[in-house]
């Protein structure tokens, strides 16, 4: 439950689904991109290199983009991280409080007077 709490609280699951999403899609339009397109003999060395320099822009720009999208979901896995530590360590705390109220419950009382029996 507390764990449900924090993650819904940071938005973690939600935030860490979305940037995977996106970076399958930038990855999927990466390789629609393709090999920078061949030289072709008929055209102007000019052309040649427009179109050259056209696809490496493109691939930039993804590039550029695909690595953006890791770097936010990798602090998304690093906030979610720290938040499963956090949780680790209170319910440590709390296993540890529960354990020394258990030992303190089940020792057995002494009684420094005992009492005798009367017979009539």
């Amino acid at each position: 439950m507390i764990t449900c709490f924090v993650l819904s609280k940071i938005g973690a699951g939600e935030i860490i689904y979305d940037l995977r999403k996106k970076i399958h899609e930038i990855q999927a339009e990466l390789n629609q991109l393709g090999n920078p397109a061949s030289e072709i003999p008929e055209m102007i060395e000019s052309t040649n290199l427009l179109r050259q320099n056209e696809f490496l822009t493109k691939s930039n720009d993804k590039k550029t983009e695909l690595l953006s999208t890791y770097e936010q979901y990798s602090e998304a896995l690093e906030e979610l991280l720290s938040s499963v530590f956090d949780i680790q360590n209170d319910l440590k705390e709390i296993l540890k409080e529960q354990s020394s109220m258990l030992s303190k419950s089940t020792k057995p009382k002494k009684s420094t007077k005992t009492k005798s029996k009367t017979k009539k």
